[in-house]
């Protein structure tokens, strides 16, 4: 029966509480007093009042489910075991986003056994006494700014009271089912008509300021050895050995999207149509794993997309060696057939180290040098490229340490010539710059990692990049509500009453 203002007094009677706090608080507002309140002043009374009337109702629902708990004679537990010894009124707290609040229910147990309470389990109470709702709002909080912010901040708005290491030994729990929600078998949906579509693989790597411990065990060995210059502060060359790498992996499908090199290098002249957007994005990043891995998570997820290999698969790459080598075993191991494009605009940046190599004192030569080398880029002869820029230093009398850039420019364009032909590419479509796994990097990792002073306890810098990439992916509420879920199934395995012993007493 629900109950209202209107229903029966027994019904009623746990909110009593509730009533009285709305009516205080209209009273306030009604005093004589409050007439002269400005509009802030009000609604800061409200906030406080209403913070208090919603922990009042919570505990009048809690009393309510209470009270209606049926008495058994005897449960069985998840371990299979009798439990015939009860106790009434058993009381824990809870920590809510509006207050504490208690739980009162009744325990069965037996000599040697656990306690089990039937009534935690129908509520899916957490193991520790944070309610869930304290749990959505950390990591909403958690996954955006600082601990120590995301608490201030929790502090000014709620009536929960969280202490920092809780707080992150929660996000870390909270964090634990990533791969199990990731692992189930995707929802039906309308197929894309192969064709239509590409399916795209990107991958990237960013380091993060870790706790000694958390350093791999090169780099750990690596930062021993090393001798701090400074006493204040770290010098930039021995940054190097304080991070560990994350990889930054994402998925997507984009429509084809045809065009020339003058589209793009000359956009005011010759425009083309909309740039379509990458559709079904997930976007990830791994810590505790190696590159290796979480390259093999990207083909993973692919083929849940893909089993059948109907689409067309593009690999964006800027050219890292280690990178490319682990796409191409990963390619082999799962026998697809792929496209490495390595993006556009890398090549571009050492193009324009080499000229300002070659016109160290003229901008306008500069720009057109780049330009007429991107064309040629763009029409898929990165070797001849290469050789011409050799060539160059060769004639300008360059010092080796002038020509540099350009020597390295050309055996950048000589080894991925074959992951640069963007003929090829744009004539069916595919994408050919690295956007999208670029700003993942930045807002996943440097935008909340790299806070400053910030240094990573491994579980906990793993635990923000998970929850972070479930928000940037759009599953972090479906996920979370997967959670609560498996936290039920960890925390009450099945208990039943056995059927004959079901009795009330």
């Amino acid at each position: 029966m629900t109950c209202y203002r209107t229903a029966e007094r027994h019904c009623e009677r746990h909110y009593d509480s509730a009533y009285e706090q709305l009516e205080n608080l209209i009273g306030e507002l009604t005093a004589p007093e409050a007439k002269s309140s400005s509009h802030g002043e009000a609604e800061e009374r409200i906030w406080k009042g209403g913070m208090e009337l919603m922990r009042r109702l919570m505990q009048g629902y809690l009393d309510d489910r209470s009270t209606a708990e049926e008495t058994k004679r005897r449960v069985v537990g998840g371990d299979g075991e009798v439990r015939t010894h009860r106790r009434k009124d058993c009381a824990r707290e809870l920590e809510r986003r509006f207050g504490t609040v208690e739980v009162k229910r009744i325990g069965y147990s037996a000599r040697g056994l656990d306690s089990v309470f039937p009534l935690e389990a129908a509520l899916n109470l957490p193991a520790e006494r944070y309610s869930h709702g304290l749990r959505k709002t950390l990591v909403a909080e958690a996954i955006h700014r600082s601990f120590d912010s995301s608490l201030e901040q929790m502090r000014r708005e709620l009536g929960g009271h969280l202490p920092k290491r809780q707080a992150e030994e929660l996000v870390v729990a909270v964090s634990r089912d990533f791969e199990a929600f990731y692992d189930r078998p995707l929802e039906p949906q309308t197929v894309e008509p192969a064709g239509e579509r590409v399916l795209v693989i990107t991958a990237d790597g960013k380091g993060i300021v870790m706790h000694p411990s958390g350093l791999r065990e090169a780099t750990q060995r690596a930062a021993q050895k090393a001798q701090q210059k400074m006493r204040t502060r770290l010098s930039p060359g021995e940054k190097a050995n304080r991070k560990r790498m994350a990889t930054v992996v994402s998925v997507y499908l984009i429509a084809p999207h045809e065009r020339t090199p003058k589209q793009i290098l000359e956009p005011d002249r010759y425009p083309q149509a909309p740039r379509p957007s990458p559709e079904s994005k997930r976007t990830w990043a791994r810590l505790e794993q190696d590159m290796a891995a979480t390259i093999e998570e990207g083909f993973a997820e692919a083929l849940r997309r893909d089993p059948d290999q109907k689409m067309r698969w593009v690999v964006l790459t800027d050219g890292q060696d280690e990178l490319i080598r682990q796409v191409q075993a990963a390619a082999d191991r799962y026998k697809v057939e792929i496209t490495i494009v390595q993006d556009f605009i890398h090549a571009l940046e050492y193009l324009w180290k080499a000229a300002h190599a070659l016109h160290p004192h003229d901008a306008t030569a500069r720009e057109a040098w780049v330009l007429d080398r991107a064309h040629a880029l763009l029409h898929g002869k990165a070797r001849d490229v290469a050789i011409g820029l050799r060539r160059a230093a060769t004639r300008a009398q360059l010092s080796q340490a002038e020509r540099n850039p350009v020597d390295n420019a050309a055996s950048y364009l000589d080894k991925g010539q074959e992951r640069l032909r963007y003929d090829q590419a744009l004539e069916q479509g595919f994408p050919i710059a690295t956007g999208v796994i670029e700003g993942a990097c930045r807002h996943l990792i440097k935008d909340r990692m790299d806070i400053t002073g910030a240094r990573w306890g491994l579980d906990r810098a793993e635990a923000i990049l998970r929850l972070r990439s479930l928000k940037v992916s759009g599953d972090l509420d479906s996920y979370l509500s997967f959670h609560f879920e498996q936290e039920r199934r960890r925390n009450y395995p099945e208990t039943t009453v056995p059927p004959l012993l079901a009795e009330a007493s």
